[in-house]
């Protein structure tokens, strides 16, 4: 199975402009494509992480990826999907997250001996004259046609900036530059970017004409990939600083049983034919496809030396054993009277559950257990020594800290 037809196997294409000569470019590896990421955090997270994995399997088959590090447009700030206007960052905080990207996609893509590139926009963004803009780029774009993409719908109904009104324009001028610099002839990007990046391929073709070679796929990539991760954005990062390797491990060994498969398909590099086979297990042994997947992409983003290491802590917490690697909380002396801690305070004060009200309700349903054992008085204490050793606390069936004090 060639490259293209194995994305498609993968559930990875939504929508192609010229699927023809894409399938022949992709396989063929003459594709120079790029994916924008805008630095809006100083992490990527498991939303970024479908693109990524996608950058890899192209560049693996000789094509050659583009990393676009969006620090022109996050100066805007994309309106996709949002009903309410971004946070407007500061220069500095954009500049520290790009440098944050770089480090992270590193791990992903070979930017050594020209294998690769990435280039920031704010390298011609930030330079432009607005008013060549307005008679160059801007003559080319129809106002009624734009307000008509889901992309600016949502903000409308609250009000759409003028700002936000300008980051099409400054997408497509993106991959304008890209053609004419570094000869990208293709573009990937999420479905909700499918109205930016069609007209970023109109842009090349009305000021380079018809036969301009720019093309555009768009993959399943917040529909599916963010919808696989709920809280993709708020918690689940690539940098184990904010994510662990353990809790990235757990985050992928809970996914809904409907998701693993697809997961398995869109997300590893496992070939079609085992994942085909783990499509017809049931019961039991998918929760051994749950572990398998948290695995490879924990070895994928951390390496097997990580993944090894969640695997073995996971598989000992469910077997009542020592889960040395499992993330920790440390309670501070203060958090102790008479030298104990009670467990309302050790639940909430651990990050487990946001106040001592929510977490008295999780004992008192019996949602709480220490070390293996069901957790339902709410008097219940620990002694400092206990603390010292570490207690593994446990709320639900998905939460874990080892609770220390030092």
């Amino acid at each position: 199975m060639q490259v293209y037809e194995e994305l498609v196997a993968r559930g990875l294409i939504a929508q192609v402009t010229n699927e023809e000569e894409i399938r022949k470019m992709v396989n063929e590896g003459k594709a120079t494509f790029y994916i924008g990421f805008d630095p809006t955090a100083d992490s990527l997270h498991v939303g970024h992480f479908m693109a990524l994995c996608l950058m890899k399997r192209l560049q693996m088959a000789g094509n050659k990826p583009i990393a676009l590090i969006g620090g022109g447009t996050a100066m805007v700030g994309d309106p996709s999907g949002r009903s309410d206007l971004r946070q407007m960052m500061t220069v500095e905080t954009i500049r520290h997250n790009c440098e944050c990207f770089k480090k992270q996609m590193s791990k992903f893509i070979d930017f050594s001996d020209g294998k690769a590139l990435m280039v920031n926009n704010a390298d011609w963004l930030m330079n432009l004259n607005y008013i060549e803009l307005l008679r160059d780029v801007g003559v080319h774009f129809s106002v009624n046609r734009m307000l008509t993409h889901e992309c600016y719908k949502k903000r409308m109904e609250k009000g759409l900036t003028f700002l936000e009104f300008n980051y099409m324009i400054m997408q497509s001028y993106d991959f304008l530059m890209l053609f004419e610099k570094y000869g990208c002839n293709m573009q990937f990007g999420g479905d909700d970017q499918w109205a930016n990046m069609l007209g970023g391929t109109e842009l090349i073709r009305r000021k380079l004409g018809k036969d301009a070679h720019a093309m555009t796929i768009t993959l399943l990539l917040n529909s599916e990939g963010n919808k696989m991760g709920k809280t993709a954005k708020g918690a689940v990062w690539l940098d184990p600083e904010k994510t662990s390797p353990y809790e990235f491990y757990q985050y992928w060994r809970n996914v809904d049983d409907a998701d693993v498969i697809k997961c398995l398909r869109m997300l590893t590099f496992l070939p079609l034919e085992q994942i085909d086979e783990m499509a017809k297990w049931e019961g039991s042994q998918l929760n051994q496809a749950k572990e398998i997947l948290a695995y490879e992409l924990t070895k994928l983003v951390h390496s097997e030396e990580e993944a090894k290491k969640a695997q073995d802590s996971a598989r000992a917490l469910f077997g009542s054993g020592d889960a040395a690697d499992m993330p920790t909380a440390e309670l501070s002396m203060d958090d102790l009277q008479d030298g104990k801690a009670d467990i309302l305070t050790i639940v909430h004060k651990s990050g487990l559950c946001a106040s001592r009200s929510e977490a008295r309700r999780n004992v008192q349903q019996g949602g709480v257990s220490v070390d293996g054992e069901k957790v339902t008085d709410i008097a219940a204490s620990y002694t400092l020594e206990q603390l010292q050793a570490g207690l593994v606390v446990k709320r639900g069936k998905k939460n874990f800290k080892k609770v220390i004090v030092k």
